[in-house]
């Protein structure tokens, strides 16, 4: 096939479902479903600890952040999932799939990061109450939010700058449903060293590292529970960081299932396992985000008695 490079190919053709159009209409209704409630649940979420002077904490400063990051990384992806779901094959322009890459690689590797600093945020409120308002004070919270952001969006540029200086074949299909990092790097015709490289340096600093303190602040935080006396002080303890651990676990188990096994660049059947691999992607960047608000707010009283406030 013919080779050409960033400034000749104009666009990207998204493959999707398109080899199975009655599954199209089911997803694109499930898919649109999830959405709503995406944008319902967090904006709600989001809302309601604006609104409620008791939530101004620092824990549910981080959490509306993390309400924001799901609704952007969603908006994203998902519309352009849901117009691939009506078309036979989705064109998108060049600089608009490198856009996309941009938007939702950046809000995915802020999330990572924000878990991590609300790990920490956990670990101080149980490990040390008495000294928590003096350490997690504004002038504390604020910046390692916004040194969340600023990771991420760095993160993105490199990661979207290395590959937007790939050479392409004519080959610009893409089995997923949208412009994928590791789905446009397969079709690169040039060494993709430096790529892999990048990766792995984002992976070490968005993935394992908020994962070593979350780990870390959770041996902490057992530790100190288990040395609570009460059994009923034993279960608030655990109750005040039993949301964040749930959505830790969902979060970076399926982070760790689709990108920690190993890729066949060749195989049979390849361009099916790219398209199971897409569906699992596709439900782990709208399933997260739908679950993450209603964790925090079913196992928390305080949410729940400022939405009753609201509502009331």
């Amino acid at each position: 096939m013919e080779r050409t490079n960033d400034s000749t190919l104009t666009e990207f053709v998204l493959v999707g479902l398109s080899a199975h159009p009655k599954l199209q209409t089911v997803f694109f209704v499930l898919v649109l479903w999830m959405y709503l409630i995406i944008l319902l649940g967090n904006g709600v979420l989001i809302s309601v600890i604006i609104y409620d002077s008791h939530l101004h904490t620092p824990m549910y400063f981080f959490l509306c952040n993390l309400s924001f990051v799901d609704i952007c990384y969603t908006s994203s992806s998902v519309p352009l999932i849901l117009d691939n779901f009506l078309t036979v094959r989705k064109r998108v322009s060049f600089s608009g799939c490198m856009l996309q890459m941009f938007l939702s690689f950046a809000m995915g590797a802020t999330e990572c990061v924000l878990l991590g600093m609300m790990a920490l945020d956990r670990y101080v409120a149980i490990c040390y109450p008495l000294r928590y308002p003096v350490i997690m004070s504004k002038n504390t919270y604020v910046p390692m939010a916004v040194g969340s952001w600023a990771i991420g969006l760095v993160d993105s540029v490199v990661q979207t700058s290395l590959a937007m200086q790939l050479l392409f074949c004519a080959n610009n299909v893409i089995n997923h449903f949208v412009c994928e990092i590791l789905a446009i790097l397969k079709l690169a015709c040039a060494d993709i060293s430096i790529n892999v490289i990048g990766m792995a340096g984002s992976n070490l600093i968005v993935l394992v590292i908020p994962l070593l303190v979350i780990s870390i602040s959770y041996i902490f935080i057992a530790t100190t529970i288990l040395r609570i006396p009460s059994t009923e002080g034993k279960r608030k303890a655990f109750s005040t960081c039993s949301a964040h651990l749930t959505v830790v676990i969902i979060f970076y188990g399926t982070i760790f299932f689709m990108y920690a096994k190993p890729k066949s660049k060749s195989s049979v059947g390849a361009d099916n396992q790219d398209i199971i691999e897409a569906l699992i992607s596709l439900f782990y960047g709208v399933m997260t985000p739908m679950l993450n608000p209603l964790i925090y707010s079913l196992r928390n009283k305080d949410v729940k008695a400022a939405v009753k406030n609201i509502t009331g």
